[in-house]
């Protein structure tokens, strides 16, 4: 019983074996390259270590097993039991301190299996010669049986190599054949019986050797196409992980690596006050810079830009990203705001060593720099992270007022930003369709037969609860979160549904922003909305705001050339109160000039009433309607018809009322 316990065991060591051998890989860190030769090597590098150890194993539970047959030797031959015994423990013991001493040596695999075959070999032996010398020979032709131990084991015992065990197992085979052929007598029928007992037992477990050693090479080359494969699946995860983390353009990190960088720096200030900094870097004027010399060299521009600054974070421990656009944010550990600074200009003063050049600049420098804003964690900085990114986007606000090409570090006095504002970014968003939008409409008054002819469509937003939003403060922000392109479509289409389709007036006006003209396809999006709503383009007037600076730029131009091509009317909006007003007049042809109201409000002295006559004189001589709004008084009306004025609009003459109230009018 002792022996099938120790033979079961060893099988159980053996499956062991192959198991670790193929789940090893898992817990594999992947090398920088691992094809599948090196996975089957290193498997061979595992297996062998198990196979040492289960080899060991086996050895020390053989040897107890082979010493414990003592008692059956006094049993069953008593007269040659005293031999037997002693050479049993001195086989044992030899074994056992040879094996012992070629592991503490680190000898190869093979020489402990050897070692192990000729324990087998010699204690067969050790044992079988004596105890054929017993005078009880009856007794000694039944205890023979138990010498197919030693071939069983070494085929099944032991981890031996195929050949190994065969020619271990051949030999027990080939002594117990000489023994009870030249030394021990016997009858032909025992010689048969035994005979064909132990070539049964040779051939069936070398046939399981066998089978065994193929299905270890199996599981061998399976575990280390496993290996393989999961090395690859690593590296596919590992490269696809970093290309989700990386700028496509840069090749720096995105926002999203960014992001999490700032959790891990803020979850580290929450937790152990570690200080850190956030840089928000902007390249200067790279609108101009982009239209002077393409998007291609932009590209490039932002790249070279990227790798410079990546160069001097990293070698302070920091990390950059690209934030957007032309913006670049930076995270740094930085216990003081000093040292934070002298990084900061560390980084200015890098990029302006590239010396990229820049000719479109407004101001005296000529070649490409950053403007950077700079914030600190500090005490009352909030209780989320992007806090210190707004703060650092506040100090960058600041750095560009100063004149751009310079740092600023978050000031707590500077205005905060408006809060009310950033909850109108997702009210914007879905404005349409929860119908918090609308538009009233204005008549403008023909002076000549004072009869309205057109009307101007005035955009309205109230809040979920009917409380009113000036548009002096939505306006920006839908310009800003790039809400006003699809709220600009839904206003000129709804005006056309309201007052052209129905034929309320003969012209709608509706304010356009520059950021929609700017805008890839506005033109053709006009186009099809005159189209759907049947009605022709001369009836549709786009005003322009001149208060806001478009720098004249080459897709404003050709946009509105596009429009003046569908028929659509352009005037100029709020003339007299920008800084481009004449260069808008010489670039384009607008039909209608539309003068601030400001110019007539100050007419109630000589001196603004001499600047209104002024200035409708040039716009006169430029062949334009001239209209001007803001006409609140009967002297103010009066007025602008002794100046022969074209068209007037005011709350003296018509209030902002919805489609319906107008057509009722």
């Amino acid at each position: 019983m002792a022996y099938f316990s120790a033979y079961f065991r060893s099988l159980s060591d053996r499956c062991c074996c192959m198991i670790a051998a193929y789940a090893n890989f898992q817990r594999d860190e992947p090398t920088a390259s691992f094809s599948f030769a090196e996975a089957l090597k290193s498997l061979k590098i595992e297996n062998d270590a198990v196979r040492r150890r289960s080899s060991r194993h086996g050895l020390w539970i053989a040897v107890a097993v082979y010493v414990a047959f003592a008692l059956p030797d006094r049993w069953l031959i008593p007269d040659v039991a005293p031999v037997t015994i002693a050479a049993r423990f001195a086989v044992a013991t030899i074994a056992l301190l040879v094996f012992e001493t070629l592991r503490l040596a680190k000898a190869k695999t093979v020489w402990l299996d050897i070692t192990c075959a000729a324990a087998l070999l010699v204690g067969y032996m050790g044992w079988l010669y004596p105890a054929i010398a017993t005078r009880d020979v009856i007794a000694m032709s039944y205890y023979m049986i138990f010498g197919a131990i030693f071939m069983m084991g070494a085929n099944l015992f032991f981890s031996f190599p195929f050949r190994l065990s065969v020619i271990t197992s051949s030999l027990v085979l080939c002594a117990f054949f000489v023994t009870i052929e030249d030394f021990f007598p016997s009858s032909q029928t025992y010689k048969l019986a035994f005979g064909m007992f132990y070539i049964s037992c040779f051939v069936f477990t070398s046939f399981v050797n066998w089978r065994l050693n193929v299905e270890r090479r199996n599981v061998l080359l399976n575990a280390a196409e496993a290996r393989h494969q999961h090395w690859e699946a690593s590296e596919r995860g590992r490269s696809l992980l970093e290309l989700s983390h990386t700028d496509y353009l840069t090749g720096i990190s995105n926002r999203r690596a960014l992001d999490r960088r700032l959790d891990e720096c803020w979850a580290a200030w929450k937790d152990e006050r570690r200080d850190f900094s956030v840089f928000l870097i902007d390249v200067d004027f790279f609108k101009r810079f982009n239209d002077r010399y393409g998007h291609q060299e932009g590209d490039r521009c932002l790249t070279v830009i990227a790798n410079a600054l990546k160069a001097v974070v990293e070698s302070s421990d920091g990390m950059i990203g690209r934030y957007g656009g032309e913006e670049f944010i930076v995270v740094i550990p930085a216990a003081l705001p000093k040292v934070a600074m002298n990084l900061a200009e560390k980084i200015r003063l890098e990029v302006e060593s590239l010396a990229v050049g820049h000719d479109e600049r407004p101001d005296d420098m000529s070649i490409v720099t950053v403007s950077i804003g700079v914030a600190f964690t500090r005490e009352k900085v909030g209780e989320k992270v992007e806090r210190i990114v707004r703060e650092a986007d506040l100090a960058l606000y600041n750095a560009k007022a100063s004149g751009r090409n310079c740092i600023r570090s978050f000031d707590p006095l500077l205005p905060r930003p408006d809060d009310y504002a950033g909850k109108l970014v997702p009210l914007l968003a879905a404005a349409i369709d929860r119908k918090l939008v609308s538009l009233v409409y204005q008549p403008i008054f023909d002076l000549t037969n004072e009869k309205a002819r057109a009307v101007e469509a005035l955009m309205r937003l109230r809040m979920p609860d009917g409380t009113a939003v000036s548009p002096k403060t939505f306006i920006p922000v839908a310009e800003r979160s790039g809400a006003i392109l699809e709220l600009g479509r839904w206003a000129i289409e709804t005006a056309c549904r309201d007052i052209l389709m129905t034929d309320r007036m003969a012209t709608v006006s509706v304010n356009v922003s520059p950021i929609q003209l700017r805008s890839p396809g506005f033109a053709a999006s006009v186009a099809d909305i005159l189209d759907r709503c049947g009605v022709c383009g001369s009836r549709l007037a786009l005003e322009v705001t001149e208060g806001l600076d478009m720098d004249m730029q080459s897709e404003v131009l050709k946009c509105i050339a596009d429009l003046r091509a569908l028929g659509v009317e352009i005037w100029l909006d709020d003339f007299g109160c920008g800084f481009a007003g004449l260069s808008w007049l010489r670039a384009i042809e607008f039909q209608t000039v539309k003068v601030d109201r400001t110019f007539l409000h100050d007419c109630s002295n000589p001196r603004g009433l001499t600047m209104l006559q002024d200035m409708i004189a040039l716009i006169r001589n430029r062949g334009n309607t001239i209209l001007v709004e803001g006409v609140e008084t009967a002297a103010q009306f009066s007025l602008l018809k002794d100046l022969r004025i074209d068209r007037v609009q005011g709350f003296h003459m018509g209030m902002p009322v919805s489609a319906e109230l107008l057509n009722a009018a």
